[in-house]
């Protein structure tokens, strides 16, 4: 039986060298050995410090891919920076000039290769830069945006070879790439080459004496991320907010190198990889200030006093860990410390025994930076609500709504954050993550069936995530709620675009992986949806909210006629959350298909009590539309109506 093929979404870098055959008609052995002393020096050490991973290479030119676009775009650029300064010794006639392309797209897996016309577009790119400079397709420059300080010209539709519509391109001169900053290059440690082959380690940008301050930008505070946001210039610890004089911001911290407790030295690498990792996923809240991994590296192997690295740099928050590796169990501790007071608010402990480490790193800083980010919104919360302030700020009701959105789903809570967000837009009228925040909670309402006004509702929704779309076109959060919005209005392939476009830019975002999991359900594709489900509640088994990603596993089961695990789901769901209504009129579906009519029946009229409106299949269609695709109703005739019609459900 053929295997079915594997794809994933990547940014690809596609590079070869300008002039390769003159260069080794008029210089074959020099031209080989500069070839190798640049990728040896600077493309290897800047590939391994964006997280990228070098896919093949060829005689002039290479293929690497990265999980991130815009550690794709920063490693292009910074390449062809140093480029400059390396080529200012040698003659003309003689200098390495690469051309780069970036992409963003589907790529096929064989192995370690890839393939597809993602990676095709990326070598046509490629052939469009200048020599010297960087292209990049539309693709990539929306979901950029504003976040790296480099300026791309639009260069418009371009045809090109073997790709069957025009590519939208973008292009950044090599003029423009020799007017940025010098670009400083990675320490190499004597131990280099045997941490080579894991490729998200990057311990090797210790040296550097940058610290990127990340910018403030929409706030919306919960692990619902938008990409990082603009970088802003250079920061040293002394001229932190805090040492400034000024307050640091609410939503500030530094992630100290974890310590590695393994007996093995060669493990170092894996922890400096978790703290390199998780300090760039926590980065991606816009409007934190995270103090950059190459600072905090300067803390590496030394006691500590966390009150006084507070107010080095100027942090509300330090997070500190350790990591043990014995063979194939790997077990993270990891704490969260008041700086200023040097209290300890949260500490948990995460294991796994994968056996493949990259895959085990991904996990564990996915858990890592979730659970971290929901107790800080959580303590920022309580700091709010101890200060008693008079008059808060627009910031602080953001973030007051997004802690009171997390809570367990209530129409209570649902409100109150309402009110929150409402009263931020009253503040400040422009705020990107009020209309984010709002836009969400108006969503989830209708989608509750908590609504009194569902078409007010909506409109307003839609036009609030439109503006926030339009300034933020990378918000996670935005897309999120774009593609709950979507599904209501029975617009179920955009509702699937936003949906996977919400967790190609937060790997993290566990609601919107539950949101993909179930819409694909709801396109007749449940066994595809499973995965992504499983993995949010991987990533986050002790959501208060935990019952949702249960119900919409229990339902993709259910489809596929997995009776027995569907009820065992629908109940760990019903005992997370037994004020949802929908779990048990589903619960009496699964219940009625196996043929327990007397509890089928007893959930029906649970169901009934919560919700009296959604009393017969005409009443659920009318409120739902979305059930209605022929494909899901395929599977839903043979599984859920049919339960549901043997517990009682009356057509009418």
């Amino acid at each position: 039986m053929k295997e079915p093929v594997q794809r994933r979404l990547a940014a690809i870098l596609a590079a070869d060298v300008a002039g390769y055959s003159r260069l080794m008609g008029a210089d074959e052995e020099g031209t080989l050995d500069r070839l190798k002393a640049h990728r040896r020096e600077l493309v290897d050490p800047k590939v391994k410090e964006h997280r990228g991973r070098i896919v093949k290479l060829t005689g002039d030119g290479a293929l690497v891919e990265f999980p991130s676009v815009v550690d794709a775009v920063k490693c292009a650029v910074e390449i062809q920076r140093a480029m400059v300064d390396r080529n200012a010794e040698t003659p003309e006639d003689k200098r390495i000039t690469y051309r780069i392309g970036v992409n963003l797209g589907d790529v096929i897996i064989d192995g370690d290769d890839i393939y597809g016309d993602g990676v095709n577009i990326a070598a046509r790119l490629e052939a469009l830069a200048e020599p010297g400079g960087v292209c990049v397709s539309r693709t990539v420059r929306d979901h950029v945006g504003d976040r790296l300080p480099y300026t791309f010209e639009d260069i418009g539709e371009q045809s090109v070879k073997n790709i069957a519509q025009p590519v939208h391109a973008w292009a950044m001169s090599a003029a423009a790439v020799a007017a940025l900053p010098e670009v400083a290059l990675p320490a190499r440690s004597a131990a280099a080459p045997r941490r080579r082959a894991a490729r998200w380690v990057t311990l090797a940008a210790a040296s550097l004496v940058l610290v990127i301050g990340i910018g403030i930008a929409a706030w919306w505070a919960l692990p619902h991320r938008s990409m990082p946001a603009a970088a802003v210039p250079a920061a040293s610890p002394q001229s932190t907010p805090a040492s400034a004089g000024v307050a640091a911001p609410r939503l500030s911290f530094v992630v100290l190198p974890f310590e590695n407790l393994s007996r093995d030295p060669d493990q170092e690498y894996f922890a400096d990889g978790i703290t390199d990792d998780l300090t760039t996923d926590l980065s991606r809240i816009s409007g934190s200030f995270v103090i950059a991994h190459n600072t905090a590296f300067t803390y590496k192997g030394k006691a500590v006093d966390v009150k006084q690295i507070g107010r080095e740099l100027g942090v509300h928050y330090v997070i500190e860990g350790n990591v043990r590796r014995a063979g194939e169990q790997v077990q993270v501790n990891v704490q969260l410390i008041d700086a200023q007071t040097g209290a300890h608010l949260w500490a948990d402990r995460f294991e796994t025994d994968r056996k493949d480490l990259v895959e085990a790193q991904s996990g564990i800083i996915g858990r890592l930076a979730w659970s971290l980010n929901g107790e800080l919104v959580r303590d920022i919360d309580r700091r709010i609500e101890q200060e008693r302030e008079v008059s808060p700020d627009a910031r602080d009701l953001v973030m007051q709504g997004w802690a009171q959105w997390y809570r367990p789903l209530s129409m209570a809570n649902r409100q109150e954050a309402q009110r929150s967000f409402e009263q931020a837009l009253v503040l400040g009228a422009r705020s990107v993550d009020a209309k984010i925040g709002l836009a969400t909670v108006l969503v989830s309402i209708i989608n509750a069936g908590w609504s009194s006004s569902i078409k007010q509702d909506e409109a307003r929704a839609e036009q609030l995530l439109r503006d926030a779309l339009g300034r933020d076109p990378n918000s996670s959060m935005a897309h999120f709620a774009m593609s709950n919005l979507r599904r209501l209005q029975d617009r179920l392939p955009e509702a699937y675009t936003e949906a996977e476009a919400a967790v190609t830019l937060d790997r993290n975002n566990v609601p919107a992986e539950v949101n993909l999991g179930g819409m694909l359900t709801l396109l007749g594709r449940p066994q595809d949806g499973i995965p992504h489900i499983e993995n949010a509640i991987r990533l986050n088994p002790h959501d208060p909210n935990i019952g949702v990603p249960y119900w919409n596993l229990a339902h993709s089961h259910l489809l596929l006629g997995h009776v027995d695990q569907a009820i065992d789901l629908f109940r760990k769901a019903s005992t997370a959350n037994p004020q949802l209504w929908s779990i048990h009129l589903y619960l009496a579906a699964a219940l009625g298909l196996r043929g327990d009519r007397d509890e089928a029946r007893a959930e029906l009229a649970e169901s009934l009590r919560l919700k009296p409106d959604i009393n017969s299949f005409a009443a659920q269609r009318a409120a739902f539309p979305f059930f209605k695709n022929p494909d899901y109703l395929a599977l839903a005739e043979k599984t859920v109506n049919l339960g549901l019609r043997r517990a009682g459900f009356p057509d009418e």
